[in-house]
């Protein structure tokens, strides 16, 4: 297996690029392996507050779904299969029930209607410009992106095959978030920033 990392892997070998074939011989080493556009990302284990704002969304996500079963919530790690050199573990991802085609066994095969991302300093440029381009290429939806280090979530909704900012919603406000996917949820920030 050739690797070609974004993380200054010694063993970069500019122009090859990496497929699922090689995505599913990573190690199993309690990292995050991604592959986009054929290049192999590595992202070391979250934060604790990280962690929390997962758990509180999901929570508050799966709560909703158990009185209203229009969908499902995941989180990570599941591998989402965009094509042979896109894979991606996103923190969190919904899949509506009238799309429950692309979920398999093994992972999601094709775009989740919604994905959040929970930023850290490593992953901020990763998850701000290529994972929003490549979401928005593949047709996700929404996309949520929470900032931890200042308490703020930007949501971007895809319109006409491009994302548009719809929302940025932050905890010092007292901003709640909602989506058209999941119609009657409101999720205070001080719920999603919760320790």
């Amino acid at each position: 297996m050739s690797l070609v990392t974004g993380s200054g892997d010694p063993h970069t070998r500019p122009g090859v690029k990496l497929t699922y074939d090689d995505f599913v011989l990573f190690p199993d080493d309690g990292q995050r392996h991604e592959l986009i556009d054929g290049e192999h990302y590595v992202t070391p284990s979250p934060n604790l507050k990280h962690q929390a704002i997962s758990r509180n969304i999901l929570t508050s996500i799966g709560f909703y779904l158990r009185n209203h079963p229009v969908g499902r919530i995941y989180a990570a790690p599941l591998d989402v299969v965009f094509s042979h050199f896109d894979v991606v573990e996103p923190d969190l991802l919904f899949v509506a029930e009238t799309r429950r085609e692309v979920l398999t066994a093994a992972n999601v095969q094709g775009a989740p209607d919604l994905v959040v991302e929970i930023g850290s300093p490593s992953t901020r440029r990763r998850d701000e410009k290529l994972k929003h381009r490549l979401y928005e290429r593949f047709g996700v939806s929404e996309y949520w992106v929470v900032d931890p280090d200042i308490d703020v979530i930007a949501v971007y909704r895809l319109m006409d095959g491009e994302y548009l900012r719809a929302q940025e919603l932050s905890f010092d406000r007292g901003d709640v978030i909602t989506t058209p996917l999941l119609p009657g949820l409101e999720i205070p920030l001080a719920v999603v920033f919760a320790d």
